[in-house]
């Protein structure tokens, strides 16, 4: 999943931004406690690859930087630590955020965790929250061409290809991405995510 760089007037800063308990995770704002994890599997090259804002090395003061600065709203949107709904083990985190071409979701997920359907439940959640809080009409998503695992979760929550274009990764550089929308009214008929883990 592509976190893009672009930023504009940002209307999801006045989303309320609940806890979401899905099946097997808690989404809830990260705290103090999350920066050792974070840290650890934040600094990973084949995550910071795939994001366009994730510096590789990641360092404890990004952790902070990054806690601190969901915290305090300073990043606008809605912003989420990943937890195991069991163990409260972090795992990653995602979030709602508006960019140039409207309000986009951005996940991702430890490389250690990956595997087990965790992204997918965590987008389902954030899809129906953004259609439920807020009055948009479509949300966006994109991942690098290369990232088969994050075009899998983007085609299981009913997005549809809209188009290409390119991302300036910390790490990456310069890099191609897909873009992928999905309308209200396909939302609401595919509402009922069921199974599709």
């Amino acid at each position: 999943m592509v976190l893009e760089s672009e930023e504009c007037e940002d209307v999801t800063s006045d989303i309320e931004c609940p806890v979401l308990v899905t099946e097997r995770l808690v989404l809830r704002p990260p705290h103090p406690d999350d920066i050792p994890e974070l840290t650890e599997l934040a600094n990973n090259r084949r995550v910071a690859e795939m994001l366009a804002r994730m510096p590789h090395p990641y360092t404890q003061a990004d952790a902070e930087q990054f806690v601190e600065g969901t915290r305090s709203r300073r990043f606008g949107g809605c912003h989420y630590a990943i937890a195991l709904a069991g163990t409260g083990a972090f795992i990653g985190c995602a979030g709602l955020d508006q960019r140039q071409h409207g309000l986009e979701l951005g996940y991702w997920i430890g490389e250690r965790y990956w595997g087990n359907g965790y992204a997918t439940e965590v987008a389902h959640a954030l899809v129906d929250l953004a259609f439920r809080a807020t009055q948009i009409e479509h949300l966006n998503v994109s991942c690098r061409v290369i990232n088969d695992a994050s075009r899998r979760v983007i085609h299981k929550c009913g997005f549809q290809y809209s188009g290409q274009g390119m991302m300036e990764s910390l790490v990456a550089g310069r890099v191609p991405v897909e873009r992928y929308r999905l309308d209200r009214k396909t939302w609401v008929s595919l509402r009922s995510w069921g199974s599709r883990h």
